[in-house]
């Protein structure tokens, strides 16, 4: 059995609330999960313009120890808080001199 960490919706129609959850891969998004570790709130508030994010870091360990794997929303907000090493960013691609005068020569 497969567990994936993803946001579960909750909240009403034009502002939603997010729990972070641990959960079969194989059930709904709202389906009942494991474990609740957490949750978001993609809005700011609107006196202190933050975004309200909570997380247990310990039982999040857990969950990624054991294989777990975070979708990309929630990868995301793992590698803020330092529970995940940060995804190394890819290098622009530069042809070379040679491969642009073969691409010219071929039609590409």
């Amino acid at each position: 059995m497969g567990v994936r960490i993803r946001f579960a919706c909750h909240g009403v129609r034009n502002k939603p609330f997010y729990h972070i959850v641990a959960i079969s891969a194989r059930k709904k998004r709202d389906g009942k999960p494991l474990e609740k570790l957490g949750t978001y709130s993609p809005h700011p508030n609107t006196e202190e313009a933050a975004k309200h994010i909570t997380l247990n870091f310990d039982r999040t360990k857990y969950w990624l120890g054991v294989g777990a794997q975070p979708t990309d929303g929630v990868r995301f907000l793992l590698e803020r808080a330092g529970l995940l090493p940060p995804r190394p960013l890819l290098p622009k691609l530069r042809r070379s001199p040679e491969a642009r005068t073969v691409a010219s020569d071929t039609g590409n």
